[in-house]
């Protein structure tokens, strides 16, 4: 019945209004307001005493109200004068500055920028000019090429030891790297490692011919067989010198048949074997070990940290701790994302020995770091640096056995993996079999690098002055991935990867330098590479990390000029490095590349 009236009585409103002539009107929907958008903000530089066009590029639009740019204010901290946009500061230093626009409506919007004021400074002269003439290829190392019943060279070229075998001759010894007179200590355990590639499949054998006896006989640990192809990786012999003596170190690359019923799987024709460094390790004494934590992950045991945009949490399963990543960092770096295993009741001291291990597995590939670090002063208090890489699907043992460089009272193992691989959104590592040991005992090893670039930090009774140049490897410090080597011709610089190492700092070139106090520089570098490939590049003080210049650089195979300009100054003269980092899981796929640098040269403007 209600419902009967209610239809009746707006019948006769409807019939009533269409009696006055009226009529219906459906409601209007009121839009929101949106806010202004101000574009072309960035951060600028400009000398003391010069104009700066705050508006030059910076436009405001709004959808209401269409272009607003000439309602666009600046402001700065510290306090700039700004009339129509423009001022003039006169003194030099880092200004903060605010962009603002506010609609009809009220609505608002910011933007923000750094206006870097740098010091008048007098006409930009040239400081440094690298000189790449031919660097003389001459050490060795006492390792030397023997050819006997094969055609084929032994020598150095292009910052390695290169075979170059047309015919490889009827036997193993025909072709041969030989390091003679190699002296071995009584119960000395010995480790020795030859990275090489071949541009063809092919076998090598490894033998430490024992010296100190007559007739043939080796220490017993000979590697047979093995294969060598195009990814540069190390062949490895491991043996005990019974007592003391020497050994002839001899790596066969003549012909090898491992299997006679199977003749075509042989040495090959026409092929190069490239060895870019020799890693000798004499390891003495005995070793114990003082358990100091085994983490259980029973509710507690790790935790992560999580900044710029970035999603991760940490739950315990079965004895372990499963990191989950959300999502990656919008911007920043690795260290953005951290998953940190506790070291409950620990302290660190600077100068002891200790190692740890822990098995970890990847749902999809991830890279990263993994330091000994304090929890809470982070890279202010760390005692070890360690590398992290993984593939999809990977478990692999993590370890490093080292002497704490700093002491740390409340120390975590942190591992930095903000940087998330090609592809990957999410992430899941499951951590296990987590062990921290103090390292006590009289062992000791001492490692050797024997490499072949004609300079660089393993090159004897080099010019530093005229070659300053040097690479770092991740492999020198026993991590799994980098190697590379450096040589010049033709006028240009070469650092060549052999292997990409998955972090920067795997595969970098580094020149020191010292920059004069009171000046600005500009850095000019003319390079390309026979393959796209990209890098960091940092003008950074040596002994810490405060990079006067951070920016990144892609080579291609066209050669470009990169300049870059510092933006402060040293109020005394300062050691630096030139430092070029090239790691990365894109620099790993490419399986080798070679970068040509064509000049570098540093221009100093002095302040005036």
């Amino acid at each position: 019945m209600k419902k009967l009236i209610a239809i009746l009585l707006t019948l006769v409103m409807v019939l009533s209004v269409a009696a006055c002539g009226g009529k219906t009107e459906a409601p209007v929907a009121t839009a929101e307001n949106q806010k202004p958008a101000i574009s072309g903000v960035q951060d600028a530089s400009v000398e003391a005493g010069q104009v700066f066009d705050a508006l030059a590029g910076v436009t405001a639009s709004d959808a209401e109200d269409g272009d607003l740019t000439t309602m666009i204010t600046v402001e700065s901290t510290p306090t700039l004068d700004f009339k129509g946009g423009k001022a003039t500061p006169e003194n030099a230093g880092s200004y903060e500055l605010v962009y603002s626009v506010t609609d009809k409506a009220g609505a608002t919007a910011e933007a923000y920028a750094t206006l870097t004021v740098t010091k008048k400074t007098g006409e930009a002269t040239l400081l440094k000019e690298f000189d790449f003439t031919t660097a003389e290829a001459t050490d060795a190392h006492g390792w030397e090429a023997v050819i006997d019943g094969a055609e084929a060279t032994g020598a150095l070229k292009d910052g390695a030891f290169v075979f170059d075998i047309t015919n490889p001759g009827d036997g193993d010894g025909a072709v041969r790297f030989v390091k003679p007179g190699f002296a071995v200590q009584a119960g000395a355990d010995y480790k020795i490692k030859v990275w090489a590639k071949s541009t063809a499949p092919t076998y090598a054998h490894f033998i430490a011919k024992n010296e100190a006896v007559e007739d043939w006989a080796t220490f017993g640990s000979d590697v047979w067989n093995f294969r060598i192809d195009e990814t540069m990786k190390p062949i490895e012999m491991n043996f005990t010198a019974p007592e003391a003596g020497s050994a002839e170190l001899r790596l066969h690359l003549g012909k090898i048949t491992p299997n006679p019923d199977n003749p075509a799987d042989t040495t090959p024709e026409n092929f190069t074997v490239t060895i870019d460094k020799v890693e000798i390790y004499e390891i003495v004494g005995q070793e114990v070990l003082e358990p100091l934590y085994t983490a259980e992950f029973a509710g507690s045991g790790a935790f992560v940290e999580a900044g710029d945009g970035a999603a991760a949490s940490v739950a315990f399963e079965d004895g372990a701790a499963v990191v989950t990543i959300d999502s990656y960092q919008t911007e920043g770096g690795v260290w953005s994302l951290k998953a940190n295993l506790e070291l409950p009741g620990i302290t660190i001291e600077q100068g002891t020995k200790y190692n740890y291990s822990f098995t970890i597995a990847a749902e999809h590939a991830q890279g990263g770091e993994a330091l000994v670090e304090s929890a809470t002063k982070y890279h202010e208090a760390r005692a070890n640096f360690n590398g992290l890489g993984l593939g999809e699907g990977e478990e692999k043992v993590i370890s490093s056995q080292f002497v704490a460089e700093a002491s740390v009272e409340d120390p975590v193992i942190r591992m930095q993996i903000g940087n998330a691989s090609e592809g990957v959104t999410t992430n899941k590592l499951t951590i296990k079999n987590f062990v921290f040991n103090k390292v006590g005992g009289d062992k000791e090893t001492k490692k050797t690098i024997e490499a072949f670039a004609p300079f660089g930090m393993y090159a004897e009774n080099v010019d530093t002055e005229k070659y300053p140049w040097q690479t770092f490897n991740g492999t020198d410090e026993d991590n799994e991935h980098g190697v590379g080597t450096i040589w010049t011709a033709d006028g240009s610089l070469f650092y060549r990867i052999d292997d990409g190492g998955t972090v920067d700092w795997h595969n970098k070139l580094i020149c020191p330098i010292t920059l004069p106090s009171d000046s600005y520089f500009i850095v000019e570098i003319k390079a390309k590479a026979d393959k796209p490939v990209s890098c960091g590049f940092f003008l950074n003080p040596q002994g810490g990390w405060d990079p006067r210049v951070s920016e990144g650089m892609d080579f291609t195979t066209e050669e470009q000029t990169f300049t870059f300009e510092t933006k402060d100054i040293f109020i005394t003269d300062m050691p630096c490095e030139l430092l070029f980092q090239f790691g990365s899981e894109a620099t790993a796929a490419l399986g080798g590349v070679t970068v040509e640098f064509t000049s570098v040269t540093i221009y100093q403007m002095p302040v005036m």
